[in-house]
């Protein structure tokens, strides 16, 4: 099955308003900048897709990637651990104006939940947050004579992902620290669309290297020179 899209412009443009959307990347390393991009362009040209519930790490830098989704009006809720990271004018300026929604989770109930989706396990528990407000109205137990929190899993409709090599069956690797979420989100996503760096036919990966199966891309695109965000930030690109 051919699973490759000749552009990112074609790879996302089935995402609708209103759509839950997961994006790869702890910080810029393996953010799928080309796809963000792609996405920005469709809403500047049609003024779809809005009121996006995006799901990240943080919640964007400088003027791109994110922030630049963000700073559009594209982003009605950002579901994240980190929210005020360096350079965060775009959500801080949305937030405190009471335009965009925040769900603030700690990183690693954050890596779960989405693990859990993809696993298919609804419901887990964590020390993590109890006793703060981050865990006021979710049940809690006691197991051992340790207080845990039971958080929810964590789906989306689409996730825009960031591979290095790919094969058109839609088989991922993924270049260093650039796996983090990326392999997570893959999983846990009705649809998936990844950007790679280099795409080739089935076989042209060692089976044992393919860290992220075809079964769980559904759209994967060639971008031979992607770019990098904190490049970006630090030369105060606006997109």
């Amino acid at each position: 099955m051919d699973k490759t899209v000749s552009s990112a412009a074609d790879a996302v443009a089935q995402i609708p308003d209103g759509a839950t959307v997961m994006i790869g990347g702890f910080g810029g390393s393996g953010a799928p900048v080309e796809l963000i991009h792609a996405l920005i362009d469709r809403y500047r040209d049609t003024g779809s897709p809005s009121g996006l519930t995006v799901i990240n790490n943080n919640a964007g830098n400088g003027g791109i990637g994110i922030a630049a989704m963000i700073k559009a009006g594209m982003v009605a809720r950002m579901i994240c651990s980190f929210p005020r990271s360096s350079n965060a004018e775009a959500f801080n300026e949305k937030y405190l104006a009471g335009e965009i929604a925040l769900d603030l989770v700690p990183q690693g109930t954050l890596a779960e939940r989405i693990r859990a989706a993809g696993a298919g396990i609804p419901a887990f528990y964590t020390p993590s947050s109890y006793g703060t407000e981050l865990a006021e109205g979710k049940p809690t137990e006691e197991f051992d004579g340790k207080m845990y929190v039971r958080e929810r899993w964590l789906k989306a409709d689409f996730a825009l992902i960031k591979g290095q090599q790919g094969d058109t069956a839609g088989n991922l690797t993924y270049r260093m620290a650039g796996r983090n979420f990326n392999p997570l989100m893959a999983m846990a996503a009705d649809t998936t669309i990844a950007q790679v760096s280099a795409l080739g036919q089935p076989g042209c990966i060692d089976p044992q290297q393919v860290i992220t199966p075809g079964i769980f891309v559904d759209a994967v695109v060639e971008v031979t020179d992607p770019q990098q965000e904190e490049v970006l930030v630090r030369a105060g690109v606006v997109y």
